[in-house]
């Protein structure tokens, strides 16, 4: 079975389809929320393994659906109250190591908040975005009530995704393939925000140049 890299050697897709079967849900559950409070861990490949293990009847598709939205919506949570209380000062903290000025960092703030929900919701499809939604979510200030419903809706509807996807289609195609062609899908998606993000800068500041005389 072709098996697709991780961000890391110890996360193998080896290594996450051990400790689904030895652990369960509670495996799923932690492996997600644990990535969506900000840490960098394979929380996608954890969902397609369950949702694969649910398939070949190792596990229970509604128990692994289940753990996987709880894990995406308390992690998130977690990484809100983190970025709420604590994100802003270690933003500018950061900012002044790599000379971002603080009224940069304000309006990156700003910009943030105004598709705040969007990013929340749709974020869990795009590399990275994924991870630090909730934190981002927090140091922008987003009512926490909004937070929590944008937070549901996301998660559920990834979590249904992800764990319907791996349900069906690998019984089609080796887990290792359907993997790399997730991870691909969502660094693309990745690249397409970055490139939105960039257009909308550049126009900006064509805005607000001065037109010569």
């Amino acid at each position: 079975m072709h098996i697709a890299p991780l961000p890391f050697d110890f996360f193998s897709l080896e290594t996450i389809q051990t400790l689904a079967q030895d652990y369960g849900y509670w495996a799923i559950f932690f492996g997600i929320m644990l990535e969506n409070m900000g840490l960098p861990l394979p929380g996608e490949t954890v969902t397609l393994v369950g949702g694969f293990l649910a398939g070949s009847e190792e596990l229970a598709y509604r128990w692994v659906l289940s753990s996987a939205i709880a894990g995406a919506v308390i992690g998130d949570s977690m990484g809100y109250w983190i970025g709420f209380y604590g994100g802003w000062p270690l933003l500018l903290r950061l900012g002044s190591v790599f000379r971002i000025s603080e009224a940069a960092l304000v309006n990156i703030r700003d910009k943030f908040s105004q598709n705040a929900d969007k990013a929340v919701i749709f974020g869990r499809f795009v590399a990275l975005l994924r991870i630090f939604a909730g934190p981002l979510a927090g140091i922008a200030q987003m009512p926490y009530w909004k937070f929590l419903l944008c937070n549901l809706l996301g998660a559920s509807l990834w979590g249904t995704a992800m764990v319907t996807l791996a349900f069906f289609v690998g019984r089609l195609i080796p887990l290792g393939t359907l993997v790399g062609w997730v991870t691909q899908f969502t660094v693309a998606a990745l690249a397409l925000v970055i490139l939105w993000v960039a257009v909308l800068w550049w126009l900006e500041r064509r805005q607000h140049t001065p037109a010569p005389d």
